[in-house]
């Protein structure tokens, strides 16, 4: 398992938590998906021979947040 962060623009409500953490947690390969309210990140626990952090920011994006940067261990 690794861990992606992705830092997003400024989110502006809660229900932006549930919404990012409902679509990601959807993904084949993922396993865990926090969403950093007050730190507008969101930190997934993935297996990247299913998923990989384009697809996670093109699902993040979708719902209409902007990823400004991406960092995996």
């Amino acid at each position: 398992m690794n861990t992606i962060v992705m830092q997003l623009e400024t989110l502006s409500c809660p229900s932006c938590i549930r919404k990012i953490e409902s679509a990601v947690s959807g993904l084949k390969g993922v396993s865990e998906v926090k969403v950093l309210f007050n730190a507008s990140k969101v930190k997934t626990q993935v297996d990247e021979s299913q998923v990989n952090a384009e697809q996670i920011q093109q699902t993040i994006e979708n719902l209409g947040f902007k990823v400004l940067s991406t960092k995996a261990n």
